[in-house]
């Protein structure tokens, strides 16, 4: 039996079976805390006691030939308990808007299927079944007594069946790596083609006038304003401490992990990004004041950027673009752009390159003067 470190400070506990030259791991949704009080530490060892009891139930089963790892048995787990495991290990590790999605997926997994539905269940016909599924039912809105309330006649986005198809396909996928399927019934269903989105960004005379402009939050105009001078995610500059800005020769460094993907990052910003942070605190105090709920951020943000005289539809992840645009305008090249962004494949960042296509303004340009208006 192994232990798996989480980002939380929790451990997964797995079983580690190595049998006929095969290795595989059987992760058992058991997890230690981190234990400080008595309770805590008797929920631990009731835990570990749970685990010890089917690492036995294995090896017995190793002993006497039953035990395959495509175990038949396992078959019988439904399949909306297996995903509702993986949704609350999102929970517990993710941020919000990672587990957010897996609920909304939760909720259609729901209207196709029911708690009888197991792994025996899930072939090709089921997953394109749940694909059409997407396709045609009506928005979902909430369940109540009556049952469930649809906005009529709305069928879902195409950016939101792409990111529930994906969902769904990463819970198929997990069960067929631990074994659950001998069979991975994914094949041959395609996916949704991937819709393009704009992306709204600020330009530099916009920034500009943002930050001349003065906001009913002030603590909001500074993270925003420090975020498009430095890329960061609005969940990174929300984890972001005192801890983490350090000097590094004539610059000012931010040593981070990445919340979404939990990459070390090493990032030297400008003066006036800096100037944004404020006064040093402690250490472990926060650069940045609580958010709060995303969407009231935005709603301030959408006021500030009226008053401004800017008319786009503005949400903090505005900021993370707007910095991309930035300096793909000033002539940064890409590869460093994406450093810069954390980005790990440079397919993401040429997602950017793409707004701002110099080439094609170079191509335009060179239409001659028609006459004179």
């Amino acid at each position: 039996m192994r232990e798996k470190p989480l980002t939380n400070g929790c451990k997964s506990l797995y079983l580690d079976i190595y049998r006929r030259g095969k290795r595989h791991k059987e992760y058992l949704r058991l997890y230690l805390i981190d234990a400080k009080t008595a309770a805590e530490r008797e929920q631990n060892r009731q835990t570990l006691a749970t685990a010890q009891a089917v690492r036995a139930k294995r090896q017995i089963e190793l002993q006497n030939g039953e035990y395959s790892f495509a175990d038949q048995g396992r078959l019988d787990i439904p399949f909306i308990e297996y995903y509702k495991g993986m949704y609350e290990e999102r929970e517990r590790n993710s941020d919000k808007g990672t587990h957010k999605v897996w609920r909304g997926c939760l909720k259609y997994i729901r209207l196709y299927c029911d708690e009888k539905t197991t792994f025996r269940d899930v072939t090709p016909e089921f997953v394109q079944g749940f694909k059409n599924f997407l396709n045609t039912t009506d928005k979902y809105i909430h369940s109540n007594a009556t049952g469930y309330s649809y906005k009529e006649g709305e069928l879902l986005s195409a950016n939101s069946k792409l990111t529930y198809f994906s969902c769904f396909r990463a819970c198929i996928n997990h069960a067929y790596n631990e074994q659950i399927l001998q069979r991975n019934p994914l094949r041959g269903v395609e996916t949704f083609p991937k819709p393009e989105v704009k992306r709204e960004y600020l330009t530099l005379k916009e920034i500009k006038l943002l930050d001349s402009t003065p906001c009913r939050h002030p603590w909001l105009k500074r993270s925003f304003l420090f975020s498009c001078m430095t890329g960061l995610r609005k969940s990174d500059v929300e984890r972001l401490t005192w801890g983490d800005v350090q000097k590094q020769g004539k610059f000012t460094r931010i040593i981070f992990r990445q919340k979404k993907t939990g990459g070390q990052e090493y990032l030297d910003i400008t003066p006036q990004a800096e100037k944004y942070m404020g006064e040093r605190g402690a250490d472990d105090e926060a650069v940045f004041y609580d958010f709060g709920h995303s969407v009231y951020t935005n709603l301030i943000l959408q006021r500030w950027c009226c008053d401004a005289g800017i008319h786009k539809k503005l949400t903090f992840h505005c900021a993370r673009h707007s910095f991309a645009i930035l300096m793909l305008d000033l002539g940064a090249d890409i590869y460093t752009v994406s450093k810069l962004l954390g980005h790990r494949e440079l397919s993401t960042t040429q997602i950017y390159a793409k707004v701002l296509d110099r080439k094609k303004q170079e191509a335009v340009s060179l239409i001659p003067e028609i006459g004179q208006h």
